[in-house]
């Protein structure tokens, strides 16, 4: 697990029956003392897996202590394992095994539950995100430094925090699993909010899968080249009319490919020039 975790809760907490690690200790604490993180990462708790991790609590009892560190007025935050705080605390226990550990960089909170989450019950999409940017945001970590702190590549956090940039309609939907990280990561690509919620809609109506949803922004694309390139041939057309008559010649077209030709003309003598120049 150190392995896995990096530079994350094994490195912080050790065995606790060796003398040289005498920053923590092991032991009881009351549940009216302990309070949660601010900064927790994960926001939603899947009331499916809490009623489970409950259940496996109340007949097995916390097999893995939760971790913590006091404050100054004598309580103790959360740093790790706030579902089963939670779960504790609903089947009305009043002590809870906590290792308590000191930290002073503030950013190791944040790391912590962040690398618990991930490790122990994967943090949703966005709420991954959302942790990532506060750990580059309050603590000024970068990419790099938080791929290293997790345990990740640098372009999965790259493209976990562009997650961030999509629709609070998107995000939401996203945190609430009706859409899946394939599909919301399909959507970022196409820039424009209005965009990624019209295409959003339709992988509702339509149940689209990520692979259909990728191909229709594919497609979106590819239509949309089709329409610069439609408009850059249009300019052309425009620049050779105006040289050609000596006047300003203005073409629109439609979604029905209609449309019309405007021709500006300063005099009745200009204008006889300009029907003598198209009728050559």
């Amino acid at each position: 697990m150190a392995k896995v975790l990096g530079k994350g809760l094994e490195a912080l907490i050790k065995s606790h029956n060796t003398e040289e690690n005498k920053r923590y200790a092991i032991g009881q604490i009351s549940i009216n003392k302990i309070i949660p993180n601010k900064n927790q990462p994960r926001q939603l708790f899947d009331k499916k897996s809490m009623d489970e991790l409950t259940k496996s609590i109340a007949e097995k009892g916390i097999l893995q202590p939760i971790t913590v560190m006091e404050t100054k007025k004598g309580m103790y935050q959360i740093i790790a394992g706030e579902r089963r705080y939670r779960a504790s605390k609903n089947l009305g226990l009043n002590w809870i095994p906590a290792y308590t550990v000191k930290i002073k960089n503030q950013s190791d909170i944040m790391e912590f539950a962040l690398i618990e989450n991930i490790q122990r019950v994967n943090l949703n999409a966005i709420e991954e995100a959302e942790g990532y940017a506060i750990l580059r945001g309050k603590y000024h970590l970068t990419q790099k430094d938080i791929a290293t702190r997790v345990s990740k590549s640098r372009s999965e956090i790259t493209n976990k925090m562009r997650l961030l940039k999509l629709p609070p309609i998107i995000k939401d939907s996203l945190r609430n699993n009706k859409i899946s990280y394939g599909h919301a990561r399909s959507l970022v690509a196409l820039k424009k909010s209005t965009d990624m919620i019209k295409v959003y809609y339709l992988i509702l109506q339509k149940n689209l899968s990520v692979r259909a949803t990728e191909r229709l922004i594919t497609n979106k694309h590819f239509n949309k080249a089709k329409k610069n390139i439609a408009t850059q041939n249009l300019k052309k057309i425009e620049s050779l009319l105006n040289n050609y008559l000596n006047t300003n010649v203005k073409i629109t077209i439609n979604k029905k490919n209609e449309g019309i030709i405007k021709m500006n003309f300063t005099s009745i003598k200009n204008l006889k020039n300009i029907i003598n120049k198209i009728q050559k």
